[in-house]
């Protein structure tokens, strides 16, 4: 589906939380774009990108209908309304001239998933990620997982607070020469892949179309992932959660794996059966494992992993940056620059698979 419509027609509304700066790099893309903007009907955020706000944040009714006013006189946004897919599904019903709607998220399928929108309805319009702009952040998080896991961290942290100095030394795993599995070799697997390698290791990986790639020894498809495991000293999932991707990180997988390895997941949480990765690092076949994700979220308090001593916790933190709405809006930008040049849009959501 091309833009047909003409740059003088074009309206973009904020309808996130956005610096005031960031919003001028969105307005010098073209003179001819009209961009709403009022920031007093937008949540103050908590810290740098928080797009949802502060959720003690209430607008009155005329802002209420101030909001929605200006989100139905758009062709294009910038987040979803309410960064929610109740805000979504609200607005693909009253906004008939919407076209292109840019989610801050770089996996915003579930949210589209969950807006419940029929598929026609979701043909009428686009959704574009913020896919790639989370990839250095998330990389780095992937390396930091590798390496406390080889260089025994936990270990360390546990002896440290008990005041224990060990009889025998313990020698910890060189990073550089060892092996990464990347399961999920797009732009955060390959960013990944960027970093692993200078840290001095062999990294192979997985891709749904399977192909050459440049410094990765060797790219299945998810079929050959119990194959590249194998022998991996780490593993790293950046999957999305599709359907199809839903727990495959199963037992069958875990028991494949080099005794000892090291997990790391970046991608979704249900990409991974949790009573599995358990059952894998109490029987020592998985060594530490790395979790900025999970099944559910917030993690529920009575989950094992919390107080696992070979698991570390982060809160679905990974991805965050004090630069993230600036690459956010220096990505978007670029796709509106995109947009009205009638080219294609990168990053689509997929309507049908929602990834």
């Amino acid at each position: 589906m091309m833009n047909t419509m003409t740059t003088d027609e074009l309206t973009i509304a904020i309808a996130v939380p956005l610096e005031a700066e960031h919003v001028e790099l969105i307005r010098a893309v073209d003179p001819s774009v009209t961009v709403l903007y009022h920031p007093e009907l937008l949540p103050p955020e908590r810290f740098p990108a928080d797009h949802a706000g502060d959720p003690e944040f209430k607008r009155t009714p005329e802002q209420e209908e101030r909001y929605w006013d200006m989100l139905n006189r758009a062709q294009v946004l910038y987040g979803f309304p309410n960064e929610s897919p109740a805000g979504l599904a609200r607005i693909a019903a009253s906004n008939p001239h919407l076209q292109w709607i840019h989610a801050m998220a770089a996996g915003a399928g579930g949210a589209v998933k969950a807006s419940g929108l029929d598929p026609e309805t979701l043909q009428k319009f686009r959704v574009t990620t913020s896919a790639g702009v989370h990839a250095l952040p998330l990389a780095e998080f992937s390396a930091f997982g590798i390496l406390n896991g080889f260089k025994r961290s936990a270990e360390m942290a546990q002896d440290q607070a008990a005041k224990v100095w060990p009889e025998l030394r313990t020698p910890t795993k060189l990073v550089n020469g060892s092996k990464v599995v990347i399961a999920g070799l797009g732009e955060i697997g390959l960013e990944t892949a960027r970093i692993a390698r200078a840290l001095g290791m062999n990294v192979s990986g997985t891709k749904r179309t399977v192909e050459t790639i440049e410094g990765i020894e060797e790219v299945t498809n998810n079929d050959g992932l119990p194959g590249l495991v194998a022998d991996a000293d780490a593993v790293i999932n950046t999957l999305p959660g599709t359907p199809y991707t839903e727990k495959l990180f199963n037992k069958d997988i875990f028991s494949a794996m080099k005794p000892g390895a090291v997990f790391v997941n970046v991608g979704r949480g249900t990409v991974v059966d949790e009573d599995a990765l358990l059952e894998a690092l109490n029987n020592g076949q998985v060594s530490y494992a790395c979790l900025d994700v999970f099944a559910v979220e917030p993690l529920p308090q009575d989950s094992p992993l919390w107080n696992h001593p070979k698991v570390l916790v982060s809160p679905h933190t990974s991805a965050l940056s004090a630069a993230e709405n600036r690459l956010i809006a220096e990505r978007f930008c670029s796709n509106l620059r995109t947009f009205l040049d009638g080219g294609e849009l990168p990053h689509l959501v997929d309507p049908v698979h929602f990834y």
